[in-house]
């Protein structure tokens, strides 16, 4: 079967920063990643949730939970381990569940909302084949220095307001957007023509660090992301 939008969402077992940081509850007491899971199930434009893991708790809980809306997917032994690209896992995903289009995501991104990820597969869609891709970026406007002291975004003898600045875009990774022939031909799901979505930067929050999950989770009691 070909869907027309598949949520492909990656997970490892271990997590060397934040110990079990996927399978940890938070802020209301679901696990980190139902936070994402349940959002990309509410999503209209998402025909299907795909989870590529080696996780047995992930597993165990998609199984109790979800049933059939959702496709587990075991990760094969020589895509294991943290130094195996996000390419080459995405790689194996799209082989495994056909699709026109997929949209990765990090179960670590838990303030990213249902409707962002709706407005980001149509603005895509609005704008293909003019791009061939599309990714998440936060916008940045401060004054930015290389390793070697110098300027990169601005002139140290104007002072401009940093508002004022021409702005740069981080990449965020909270979403992606590609077809499988972009990732297979170019080797990497952001193509030679990509779109930068701009999110805000409190729903963009990335858990990476232990401060990172307390700081989410203090937003998220305060309602961003819900």
């Amino acid at each position: 079967m070909t869907y027309n939008v598949v949520a492909l969402m990656p997970m490892r077992h271990t997590s060397m920063r934040v110990p079990g940081k996927n399978y940890r509850p938070f802020g209301d007491g679901r696990l980190l990643f139902q936070h994402t899971l349940d959002k990309l199930l509410a999503c209209k434009d998402i025909d299907k949730v795909v989870i590529n893991t080696d996780s047995p708790t992930i597993r165990e809980e998609c199984a109790k939970n979800y049933g059939d809306s959702v496709i587990v997917l075991e990760r094969p032994e020589e895509l294991l381990g943290d130094m195996v690209p996000m390419n080459d896992i995405l790689a194996y995903d799209v082989t495994q569940v056909d699709a026109k289009f997929y949209l990765q995501t990090h179960s670590t991104n838990p303030l990213v909302k249902s409707e962002t990820f709706s407005s980001a597969i149509s603005t895509f869609l609005e704008n293909y084949p003019i791009y061939d891709s599309l990714f998440s970026v936060t916008r940045l406007q401060t004054r930015l220095w290389d390793q070697l002291a110098r300027p990169v975004n601005h002139n140290q003898n104007i002072l401009l307001r940093t508002q004022d600045l021409p702005p740069l875009y981080e990449e965020n990774s909270c979403i992606y957007i590609f077809r499988k022939e972009t990732l297979l031909q170019e080797g990497n799901r952001i193509g030679r023509r990509p779109y930068l979505f701009e999110i805000e930067p409190l729903e963009a929050v990335d858990i990476d660090e232990e401060h990172d999950f307390i700081i989410a989770e203090k937003l998220f009691e305060m309602g961003h992301g819900r």
